[in-house]
């Protein structure tokens, strides 16, 4: 299942992996979330094509309404026992869905579901080829930042907060039940969020690193310093809908960290100037990173805090 936005160069790529995927019989359904690129067209055209050669691509249409209903559009049109979730940034490797279903039914798998458990499995997520790899790009996926694959401890039992939509495959009885929330403002926290309730109504999620896609979403300091502060922007939502994680969300005593004077901004703004210099080069910086991360990502937790964030829709 793949919600998709303005990304046709990528989403063809994507969709075409899933053609040379082995295992066993599967359908793709991607949710075309209001494109004005040319998505619309050209995916009628290769369902038209699938139709004639039975190879099960289908396609629905929506107006722009963010990833979370898209996701939910395309569980409640899937038929499968689970559903597995791709980006339309994140092209699945030779082996893929085969990983995901040795998972899916293994014997594991079937122990938590006769303990009336459900099962998730997200596989790894590495940048693309034809990208270039920077220490930074390293650091922020393998460490927390934007993935956090070398936090894995124990690969038969993950925490919630690795429910990673780019590479997932979940009980789709059990997404359905506990739909992704759609008063997230932009594309951060929703997925998680998700999986926090599935936790809570017996989610167990593995990792199944052999279940591989390539991550193509051009990325540098400044633009992930943008997707910080929209995430701290959309913990506000989740922080709204779940007090008790307030200090995993970056609250202290229920509100957000008040923020820093005069001196503090400055050395701020230095430190953001060093880190986006040295960049590109061959350098391990991870408290630079972190610190420069962390100023955008409580920015956008103080501003969605004081826009009300979440107010609107359910919070308290």
């Amino acid at each position: 299942m793949i919600p998709t936005f303005n990304r046709l160069p990528a989403l063809r790529e994507v969709i075409d992996a899933l053609h040379r995927q082995e295992g066993p019989r599967f359908e793709v359904i991607v949710v075309n979330d209001g494109s004005s690129d040319g998505t619309s067209a050209w995916l009628d055209a290769q369902a038209a094509v699938s139709d004639a050669g039975g190879t099960g691509l289908r396609v629905l249409h929506q107006p722009n309404r963010g990833p979370a209903v898209a996701r939910n559009r395309g569980v409640a049109a899937a038929r499968g026992r689970w559903v597995a979730f791709l980006g339309d940034d994140t092209v699945p490797a030779a082996g893929w869905l085969a990983a995901h279903a040795r998972a899916q039914e293994g014997e594991l798998a079937r122990e938590i579901r006769s303990a009336g458990g459900c099962v998730g499995v997200i596989g790894r997520t590495d940048w693309h080829p034809r990208m270039r790899r920077t220490p930074f790009l390293d650091y922020i996926n393998e460490h927390g930042l934007q993935f956090g694959f070398a936090l894995i401890e124990d690969q038969d039992n993950v925490p919630f907060n690795f429910f990673y939509t780019s590479n997932l495959s979940v009980d789709r009885e059990a997404m359905a039940a506990e739909p992704f929330d759609p008063a997230f403002p932009f594309a951060a926290w929703e997925d998680v969020e998700a999986g926090y309730r599935l936790t809570a109504h017996g989610l167990r999620l593995l990792y199944r690193p052999a279940a591989r896609v390539a991550h193509d979403h051009p990325t540098d300091l400044a633009r992930f310093a943008q997707r910080q502060y929209r995430s701290g922007y959309c913990a506000v939502v989740f922080f709204r809908r779940h007090e008790q994680l307030g200090p995993f969300l970056g609250m202290q005593n229920g509100q957000p960290p008040l923020a820093g004077g005069a001196v503090e901004r400055a050395l701020l703004w230095a430190q953001e100037r060093l880190a986006r210099a040295l960049q590109g080069m061959p350098f391990r910086l991870p408290r630079l990173w972190e610190k420069t991360m962390r100023h955008y990502y409580l920015e956008g937790l103080r501003n969605g805090w004081s826009d009300g964030a979440g107010l609107d829709q359910g919070g308290t």
